[in-house]
């Protein structure tokens, strides 16, 4: 059954078996106390529990990096993004992307990064107030290209974003990977959106597919280096070097591929755009493995667009299988190394006394079969239930 925003009134227990506590660890036989929102505690099972997920796997809720959740399907089944453009009213765009979010916490994300969409910040803020159900949002509202302006208008730009909520400031350094992925923004422009992002206490995040591009944001302070299908050895120990976190997207590679029909004619989605992503899709494993050499900070993004949104989860598993990361280096991207990447270490992304009872559970051990992320059968926000298939209460 699905339980939908359940409070925890009372103190709350939650008997498991096994936990990946999301830092490297695993629990065996604990019993979880939540108290309002939190984590109260972790002790050994004893007694009755409130929740019993024996037999499962429980882990932190996960946590997306990269999300677009105004992008979906629309009623002739094509992309659609909403506002300008849309064949649809303000009214429907609005619940398309409220399912989105929906879905994308019943897929066992408590907490996404959604990068480029006005209507986010009001989706965050209705969701904050227990409105509407969905994932913890942070959002850049908008962006930033090389079209915004002067070093001078960019540093206004940015300081605009922040007042009107953004959360993170996102940055097109290069263009985008359909149209070959080189550098778009000149590198004063770049340190402006970066350098103005730094000076408000805000994080920036770059879209970056080339070196030179990426490099030059390294070198300006930027947070974190999104894609990077075609980053170089010392573009990446660079990264490293300076600890800038790295997210390589390979879901949206094949959301796009397999949904290649509902996107074909719109914009640069053209015959030769697809066969520049088909082309990225080993390209993308290739760069998760040396970056993996060079002891880059991997965090977990999906780039999650139109048809990906509730699917999450398969990045996981394309991170494991094509690109040869170790599972519980994968879970541990998208939890406590994401959260951190957030600067929210001190809230989210572990099974730890005192933070955020961000919980989910799923069948199976993605330690022995990473596709046991695809069976998500609890999740828990805050210390409210919104899905329970296996441990009745």
């Amino acid at each position: 059954m699905l339980a939908v925003t359940i409070a925890c009134a009372q103190p709350v227990t939650i008997k498991t078996t096994t936990i990946l506590d999301g830092k490297g660890h695993v629990l065996k036989n604990k019993q979880i106390v939540v108290e309002g929102s939190r984590i109260a505690g972790i002790s050994g099972a004893k007694g009755r529990a409130t929740y019993d997920l024996s037999g499962l796997t429980v882990m932190p809720g996960w946590i997306d990096t990269h999300t677009h959740l105004s992008w979906h399907f629309n009623k002739d089944n094509r992309l659609d993004q909403g506002g300008r453009g849309s064949k649809e009213t303000p009214e429907e765009t609005a619940l398309y992307v409220e399912g989105n979010a929906y879905a994308t916490l019943l897929g066992g994300f408590t907490t996404i990064q959604s990068l480029g969409a006005g209507i986010d910040g009001p989706l965050r803020d209705l969701i904050n107030r227990g409105i509407l159900p969905g994932p913890r949002i942070l959002t850049s509202l908008r962006s930033v290209n090389e079209n915004t302006g002067t070093p001078e208008q960019i540093r206004a730009y940015v300081r605009k974003m922040k007042d009107d909520g953004a959360d993170v400031i996102k940055l097109f350094a290069t263009k985008s990977i359909r149209d070959g992925g080189a550098q778009s923004m000149t590198d004063e422009q770049i340190r402006a959106a970066c350098g103005e992002a730094t000076a408000l206490g805000l994080r920036s995040v770059v879209h970056a597919h080339a070196s030179a591009g990426a490099k030059a944001a390294i070198l300006a302070g930027c947070t974190s280096i999104e894609h990077g299908a075609f980053l170089d050895d010392a573009t990446l120990q660079l990264m490293a070097d300076r600890g800038v976190y790295f997210d390589p997207n390979f879901l949206v590679l094949h959301n796009y591929l397999e949904n290649k029909p509902k996107f074909l004619g719109i914009g640069n989605y053209n015959e030769e755009g697809f066969a520049y992503m088909e082309k990225a899709v080993p390209l993308m494993a290739d760069v998760l493995k040396r970056a993996m050499a060079h002891h880059v900070k991997i965090v977990l993004g999906t780039d999650a667009v139109a048809g990906a949104h509730g699917r999450n989860a398969e990045e996981f598993i394309y991170r494991v299988k094509d690109g040869g990361q170790p599972p519980m280096e994968a879970i541990v991207s998208g939890t406590s190394l994401a959260a951190e990447a957030l600067r929210l270490q001190d809230k989210i992304g572990a099974v730890q006394e005192g933070l955020e009872a961000d919980l989910v559970a799923v069948e199976g051990n993605p330690l022995d079969d990473i596709t046991a992320v695809r069976h998500v059968v609890f999740v828990m926000k805050g210390g409210k239930v919104y899905k329970n298939m296996g441990g009745a209460r």
